[in-house]
């Protein structure tokens, strides 16, 4: 009898041990916010139609249980084939961007974050009227208590269990040995190393990846100058004033006399109330008088002063590695990539921040299932890809139904790293 409870004290033991290692932790969850961001958020918003539907609610609208994961992993099979897909692709006019390496998992957290998904409220409202966002849930502590919890029993459970391997050995008149103190204890040392090496290796290794990035990074400008007021509002083409995007390797922040260009004549600002992320209103006909000081402009009596001009020293906030190499007219003008790719939905920030992590995983994710926009025959297209004539053939012969940037070696290393 004292042997079979010895084996279930130990069994009991090692299950409470593996649930406090594998315990629910936000860390090790699949992050479906995390997930939406990375993959869904240039075409996609979770309560709202975009460029594709809205994620809210997508598994109610599916025509079968696991149609999405289908869909998901390769779209252009499946427009081929089902009504449904057929159906989508006749509403927004465009297939979806295929991931095949999505597991279930992720695409059920990302779609459960979509149908939990809350739009800022404006209910509570900030300094100088501003909505204050309503506060995110957070279980971290729920799940920090937890893990805490199970280690407590586990604890409790090896002292029950060395108790009842005393008491087993007196019955039987085996010779008791000498209590080891807990920090001597050789099963309690290797279940502490082992739980940070655990922990220690993981957060080095998440700390060691996010060397460098700089994503969620937004510093303030020397001019509060919004891209919701210009690009949004006033429909301004990005092309006007990042001119370089389009026809060379960087998109240049525009000079002081292409602002000027315009505001010679818009000198007050009219529209809607501007505010900082804190809440705290913007002065924007102060900011207005900032440009005139930078440009040594006196708008009394339309001179310049050339003396006092200076250039406005902007902050950069998208930097890569000086071992990377990115030409800008390459993917907007070659790629023909819209810039809320990379960027965000710009015309919609006041204050711009990196809106993608911009690193090496992001980039050949990114080759790996976007697809080469190919002239077809009566000229339409892309005409830079008319060289590829191999892909042309295969894509006439029906060998492919598409072809990505990979396949035309955009994974390899020197197209980045020379």
């Amino acid at each position: 009898m004292s042997q079979i409870i010895k084996h279930a004290i130990k069994v009991v033991s090692v299950f409470f041990i593996l649930a406090f290692l594998i315990a629910p932790n936000k860390s090790f969850a699949a992050d479906g916010e995390a997930l939406f961001k990375s993959h869904c958020a240039s075409c996609h918003k979770p309560d709202a139609k975009y460029v594709g539907p809205e994620l809210k609610g997508a598994r109610e609208r599916e025509p079968e249980k696991g149609w999405v994961y289908k869909w998901v992993r390769n779209p252009i099979t499946m427009v081929q084939t089902d009504p449904y897909a057929k159906k989508l692709h006749e509403e927004y006019g465009s297939i979806m961007t295929p991931f095949p390496d999505l597991t279930d998992e992720e695409i059920d957290a990302i779609l459960d974050w979509a149908d939990a998904y809350q739009a800022p409220g404006a209910a509570a409202p900030g300094a100088g009227g501003a909505a204050v966002e309503a506060p995110k849930s957070d279980n971290t502590l729920l799940y920090g208590l937890l893990t805490l919890v199970l280690l407590i029993v586990a604890l409790i459970l090896l002292q029950v269990n060395g108790s009842l391997r005393k008491m087993a050995d007196e019955s039987e008149g085996i010779p008791g040995k000498k209590p080891v103190p807990f920090y001597r204890n050789k099963a309690y040392l290797l279940l502490f190393a082992i739980v940070l090496f655990i922990f220690a290796g993981y957060y080095l290794v998440e700390g060691a990846v996010g060397l460098g990035r700089q994503q969620g990074y937004q510093p303030e400008q020397p001019i509060f100058y919004s891209h919701k007021v210009h690009a949004g509002v006033n429909q301004i083409s990005c092309l006007y004033c990042h001119g370089g995007a389009q026809d060379g390797k960087h998109a240049n922040i525009p000079s002081v006399n292409v602002c000027m260009n315009c505001h010679l004549s818009v000198t007050e600002y009219t529209g809607e109330p501007l505010y900082h992320d804190d809440g705290t209103q913007v002065d924007a006909n102060a900011e207005i008088q900032k440009l005139y000081k930078y440009a040594g402009f006196d708008p009394a009596t339309k001179t310049y002063d050339e003396k006092s001009a200076k250039p406005i020293e902007w902050v950069k906030i998208h930097n890569l590695p000086d071992h990377v190499y990115f030409n800008h007219a390459q993917h907007v003008k070659v790629g023909q990539v819209a810039c809320q790719t990379c960027h965000g939905e710009i015309q919609k920030m006041d204050e711009v921040s990196q809106f993608a992590p911009l690193s090496m995983g992001w980039c050949v994710n990114c080759h790996r299932t976007t697809n080469v926009q190919f002239n077809d025959d009566k000229g339409n297209g892309n005409q830079f890809y008319s060289i590829y004539e191999k892909f042309h053939e295969d894509i006439k012969n029906k060998k492919y139904d598409s072809v990505t940037v990979e396949k035309i070696g955009g994974t390899e290393c020197a197209k980045c790293h020379y």
